[in-house]
């Protein structure tokens, strides 16, 4: 087995395996999709994307169900959501979804 010596001398690569994980980022957006989840109607679909700011995306099948799930967002948390926006769902021409920037 050849080993490069230039890895071996890397002082840069350290080892997490003894640290103990932080999940307080998980917990907390665990938190916020329960609450959103509890809200929302039955068959809404609650996901968090991250790409620079951090959103949620709810996707629903009526308009009914797109209207109602904005009017929770709009109260719920006290503001935490914003800037929210309609749009369709890539590859599901029966759902409707709603993206809000979520600010915490």
């Amino acid at each position: 087995m050849v080993v490069d010596a230039a890895f071996e001398s890397n002082s840069n690569v350290s080892d997490f395996t003894g640290r103990p994980r932080s999940t307080s980022v998980s917990d907390e957006l665990g938190r916020l999709r329960a609450m959103l989840v509890g809200a929302c109607p039955r068959e809404a679909i609650v996901m968090f994307v991250f790409d620079g700011q951090l959103r949620v995306q709810i996707d629903v099948r009526s308009l009914e169900h797109l209207v109602a799930v904005e009017a929770v967002l709009a109260n719920a948390g006290g503001g935490l959501f914003h800037s929210m926006s309609r749009g369709a769902v890539p590859g599901h021409p029966f759902l409707r979804r709603l993206t809000a920037l979520v600010d915490r």
